[in-house]
């Protein structure tokens, strides 16, 4: 037969585990403070008495000792004055148990009692004290009593150890059948917020419990999940629009190549189109690779401290030649004792993205200026151009992936420079700052190293 759900759970068996060893524990230790509180009374009193008997007058230590062992209807009192050669004169203990340490602590021993009835040996508490004329008085007590109370507290637990195994079964299961319920909730509304497309979250209640905390936990993580599924949605048709331009352009440059082209050179153009347009899509893929390794594996072991200036002088040199093309004045203002900690390579990158918008979009006779300084404790890579800006709600557009302003769309590229830039600088903690409005101006702010 098959055992219900919460009865299998892990929950129900450690918590009936617990909860019957917390009982035999608690039982184990009830039995020693007893036994240990019962001893203590028991040595106490004895050795009150002894000192008692001890300090009366001579002539009055026998009375006191029958007086003690005459009010004794239980039988459990032993007592016995003995001369110094160890003969008995009083009392009901035939000698001085050999065991017995003179002048020591109460301590467990055997004793030999005698009285009217019968002589009987029997597990006695007793001490002994050597009196000032010689003779040895000593006390006992019958030590049967925390037999009893052992033997008592045993069938206690022999009666109660069923009832209180039934109990921990019985919270155990209570409480795995609320955790299986709340899991079984859980699941439910997992399934309808899965059906639902991600749109729906986990109720919560409010309060300061596990599955709330964690249902908050899930309803954060749905929202990511939600923010990247539709990103990926979102640039899955941005990709397939970007990629069916350029190779519908490819495709119907071959198709019209393959009809009109008369001469090898005719066909040759035709192969040279097409080329440039595999190329174009080419480099998206090889764009989107890049980026994608840049916010999903991006690896600080290679950071180390830059130089930034001899960074940028490069980039300056990679686009003086195009600019000139353009009559585009590139210029440089650079601090050469600054030093950040980063990978060199990729903020490289990220400077000469930054330089290659700005050359492309600065109309000619305008200016494209690259500083590089130290400003409110932090360092600044600050590339500005004359050309038409960014305006003011494109701001964030243009960071996002194919996205192309109007004014660029007469312009080569795939609209991944800048979504590649925010990558970068991200992946090293830096800040990426546009300005808006014409004469745009990018900046890189980051902390400052020390060299």
């Amino acid at each position: 037969m098959r055992l219900p759900d919460f009865v299998r759970t892990t929950t129900f068996r450690w918590t009936s585990v617990a909860i019957a060893l917390s009982i035999l524990v608690f039982s184990a230790f009830v039995y020693w403070e007893a036994g240990s509180s019962m001893q203590a009374d028991m040595d106490g009193s004895i050795a009150e008495a002894v000192v008692s008997i001890a300090a009366t007058v001579p002539e009055r230590r026998i009375v006191t000792i029958e007086d003690r062992l005459a009010a004794d209807p239980r039988r459990i009192r032993l007592a016995g004055l003995f001369g110094a050669d160890g003969r008995r004169i009083a009392g009901n203990l035939r000698e001085i148990p050999p065991e017995l340490a003179i002048d020591g602590r109460v301590q467990a021993t055997q004793a030999v009692r005698m009285d009217a009835q019968a002589a009987e040996s029997m597990s006695v508490r007793a001490i002994g004290r050597r009196l000032p004329d010689g003779q040895v008085l000593v006390i006992a007590r019958h030590s049967g009593e925390l037999q009893e109370l052992a033997a008592a507290i045993g069938r206690a637990l022999l009666l109660g150890l069923p009832m209180a195994g039934c109990l921990s079964l019985a919270i155990g299961g209570l409480l795995s059948f609320r955790v299986q319920r709340r899991v079984d909730e859980l699941h439910t509304q997992v399934r309808r917020i899965v059906d639902a497309g991600l749109r729906e979250r986990l109720p919560t209640a409010n309060l300061d419990h596990p599955f709330d905390k964690l249902a908050i936990v899930a309803n954060g993580m749905l929202d990511e999940i939600e923010v990247l599924v539709t990103e990926m949605a979102e640039t899955g048709n941005e990709i397939a629009h970007d990629l069916r331009t350029p190779l519908t352009r490819v495709r119907v440059g071959l198709e019209r190549g393959r009809v009109n082209a008369a001469t090898v050179a005719d066909l040759q153009s035709v192969a040279d189109r097409a080329i440039a347009g595999v190329d174009e899509v080419l480099a998206i893929i090889t764009s989107l690779l890049r980026i994608r390794e840049i916010e999903h594996y991006g690896d600080r072991r290679g950071f180390c401290d830059v130089a930034l200036a001899g960074l940028m002088r490069e980039a300056c040199d990679l686009y003086a030649p195009i600019a000139e093309d353009k009559q585009v004045s590139l210029c440089a203002d650079l601090d050469d004792e600054v030093i950040v900690r980063c990978d060199r390579d990729l903020l490289q990158e990220a400077v000469i993205n930054l330089v290659d918008n700005a050359v492309k979009f600065t109309p000619a006779h305008g200016e494209v200026r690259l500083v590089l300084t130290r400003e409110a404790g932090n360092v600044v890579i600050r590339i500005s151009d004359t050309g038409p800006g960014i305006r003011a709600d494109d701001r964030e557009a243009v960071l996002r992936r194919f996205y192309r302003s109007d004014k660029s769309r007469q312009s080569a590229g795939v609209g991944l420079g800048l979504n590649l830039v925010a990558a970068i600088v991200k992946l090293h903690g830096f800040r990426l700052a546009l300005s808006t409005g014409p004469n745009c101006v990018a900046e890189i702010i980051c902390p400052m190293s020390e060299a």
